[in-house]
């Protein structure tokens, strides 16, 4: 059985070094990853790439729920994966429960990203107008 095409990914944080720690995580599980440092880079990629999943850190970024509501609306094919260093997010509940795939604890734990990752990948194969 041959391997699923997996997603681009756009890693979207201010801190270009966590930035790219991130990316390298993600080219060791064989994933296109795209370092993104500023909203308007994201949404310049997500013109070219709207299948994509999208990494974002919500402690170098400031985003409230109607940048998550836009982002889905312009984007409905994308999948959010958040990063934090907190646990709660107080005025996000609507993104955490409509928009948001997984909200992931920093430092990342490379098997819970390893599986998100594996599930989302598989979930954009399966969807009949997903391209890779």
């Amino acid at each position: 059985m041959s391997e699923l095409p997996k997603p681009a990914v756009a890693v979207m944080d201010a801190d270009e070094q966590q930035c790219g720690m991130v990316c390298e995580m993600l080219r060791q599980l064989d994933y296109r990853a795209t370092p993104l440092h500023s909203l308007p880079d994201l949404q310049a990629h997500l013109e070219a790439h709207p299948y994509a999943v999208v990494i974002l850190d919500m402690d170098s970024v400031a985003v409230d729920n109607r940048f998550f509501r836009e982002l889905k609306r312009k984007f409905p094919g994308i999948y959010v994966l958040t990063l934090s260093g907190r646990s709660y997010h107080p005025g996000l509940e609507e993104a955490m429960g409509s928009h948001i795939c997984a909200s992931l604890a920093k430092p990342l734990d490379q098997e819970e990203f390893r599986y998100w990752m594996k599930c989302i990948g598989e979930n954009a194969a399966a969807r009949p107008s997903a391209a890779p």
